[in-house]
């Protein structure tokens, strides 16, 4: 039975010290706040400082039958945020553990704890000079390292894949036992940061997104900084031709030509990246569509579909991959210009002379531009986070926080096989189910591996308008379902529809059986990603309504 009583509380605060348990009304109320709507109860926020805290704090958990929900840096928009995957779960807030471990200049990596954020790798990287290059996510620089990580995210250079970079996991067990994996598990082993299989079964996969354990060290491999990069962008005037495009960049994915995690936009997706909704213009009335859509591709020159992606090599190499990349997209895009840092920082300080020679309206786009070249190069932005703000009728403010301020936000994130018709299909379903919904389908492609396609179809809205939350959320499980029946499931998936997901079967049953033998009081993050038993899911739910009531 759950026990969140002031002798809970006392239990905590003799681990972790009695500043680090945090029950105060507002506290609690803000961590339960996410970028959509949520139920979900959160008794306290626990702070543990070091892997010792974190295992006492999971056999305290044990002893009370209390669950608890770790968290790293809390950022998780358009997932779920701070909010647990089921309620009444003990917040586990590992921000405190923000330690880089380990380091290596030759070897490229580095070995960090849950609370390293992107922004401080980066500052790290640059502090010592390093010509090596970390790889960013569109999210705030302020994100987790390990979180994203372990959640499968991707980023934009040629080690965009981020667990597929990653090696050498710290993971304390749900009962407290530590668990290393690959050759970590070995004293002295010289290979353990380097080679993720180790020997024997690989563990690794086993705690990403999962509830298994909880990740307190990973190691993450850094990219040698080339010696000469070069972005590009390319565009479509058809919303049809999306199909070329795809199966024209995929030979060059495939055989290198393309080493990095290449994008592919729809016009909402940049639109939103530019400005906030244009209420004036629409007077009020939504979604954005038809003729005036069409009005802003041709004021802004964007097209129906807007790539982007990055040479990596030497110069000769970057120049012939210029090339193929030139006669792979001849007649299917319609624009393609090239970016170095010469030529940026020329097109900043001449931006309406460029704009004349090329075609690109860059006195606006360079707002876009400049943080999305510096993903390409591993630097951290919080610009995207302004596309969270598209339906809101006040500006960002300067620090934006999509939970404080009210931006409704929903990703849903489809696989597709690496092909055209493929593409198409998904997109031209996402379209059109999600402006039947009312909102804009501002949707994104990645060539996150060589062979498929991870789509992210961003549902943003403004949580301060009465039925919004609802409907966002129908649109969203209806996105769920239709391009999951049409073979197009999510790589990724909120807390609201991790259980939905599930299916009975093989799969879930092992799932399960591993569940029980790790954690056979059920007490870490319940409900993420791996089915409950529904009769702890009953007797926990019980409990937690007594709770209250009392």
């Amino acid at each position: 039975m759950r026990d969140t009583s002031a002798n809970t509380t006392r239990l905590w605060a003799e681990v972790v010290g009695p500043e680090q348990v945090i029950t105060d009304s507002s506290s609690l109320r803000t961590a339960e706040t996410g970028t959509f709507a949520t139920s979900h109860r959160i008794p306290a926020i626990v702070r543990p400082a070091n892997r010792a805290e974190v295992q006492e704090c999971l056999r305290i958990a044990n002893r009370l039958g209390t669950p608890v929900y770790p968290i790293s840096s809390g950022k998780n928009w358009g997932y779920g945020s701070r909010v647990p995957a089921a309620d009444g779960c003990v917040l586990l807030d590992l921000g405190r553990m923000n330690r880089i471990v380990d380091f290596s200049e030759e070897l490229g990596y580095v070995t960090v704890e849950p609370g390293v954020t992107q922004a401080q790798l980066y500052a790290f990287l640059q502090e010592r000079g390093s010509a090596l290059w970390m790889d960013s996510t569109g999210a705030s620089p302020q994100c987790s390292l390990i979180g994203n990580a372990v959640e499968r995210g991707f980023g934009h250079t040629p080690y965009g894949d981020h667990f597929a970079h990653s090696c050498g996991l710290e993971v304390v067990l749900p009962e407290g036992d530590v668990v290393e994996t690959g050759f970590a598990r070995f004293a002295l082993a010289k290979a353990a940061p380097l080679y993720r299989w180790g020997v024997g079964p690989s563990l690794d996969g086993l705690f990403s997104q999962s509830n298994f354990g909880i990740v307190t060290r990973m190691t993450l491999w850094l990219m040698p900084a080339p010696e000469y990069f070069q972005a590009y962008y390319f565009r479509t005037e058809s919303p049809e031709g999306l199909t070329a495009l795809v199966d024209a960049l995929r030979p060059l994915r495939m055989n290198g030509t393309i080493r990095s995690a290449s994008h592919i936009a729809n016009d909402y997706k940049v639109l939103s990246a530019l400005q906030q909704y244009p209420w004036q213009e629409t007077e009020g009335q939504t979604p954005l569509r038809g003729p005036l859509m069409e009005q802003f591709r041709r004021e802004l020159k964007i097209g129906a579909w807007n790539g982007s992606g990055a040479l990596y090599g030497t110069r000769a190499q970057v120049k012939e991959a210029r090339r193929l990349l030139r006669r792979a997209l001849k007649g299917k895009a319609s624009k393609l210009e090239f970016l170095d840092d010469r030529k940026l920082q020329w097109a900043s300080r001449f931006a309406k002379l460029y704009e004349r020679i090329s075609g690109w309206n860059l006195t606006r786009m360079l707002a876009v531009l400049k943080p999305v070249y510096g993903l390409m190069k591993g630097i951290p932005t919080d610009h995207p986070l302004f596309s969270t703000y598209w339906r809101k009728r006040t500006a960002p403010p300067e620090a934006m926080d999509p939970d404080r301020d009210g931006c409704g936000l929903l990703w849903c994130s489809p696989v597709a096989p690496n092909d055209g018709l493929h593409a198409q299909r998904l997109t031209g379903l996402a379209t059109e189910l999600v402006l039947r919904h009312g909102f804009e389908p501002a949707i994104s492609l990645t060539a996150v591996t060589d062979r498929t396609l991870a789509c992210i179809i961003s549902l943003a809205y403004d949580r301060d308008m009465p039925g919004e939350d609802e409907r966002a959320m129908a649109c969203y499980h209806d996105l769920l379902e239709s391009l999951g029946g049409n073979g197009y499931y999510s790589y990724r998936l909120s807390i609201g529809s991790m259980s939905a997901m599930s299916q009975p079967g093989a799969y879930t049953d092992l799932l399960r059986t591993i569940k029980q033998t790790l954690d056979p009081n059920g007490i870490l993050a319940p409900g993420r990603y791996v089915p409950e038993d529904t009769g702890k899911a009953d007797m926990r739910s019980q409990s937690g309504a007594a709770g209250r009531s009392a």
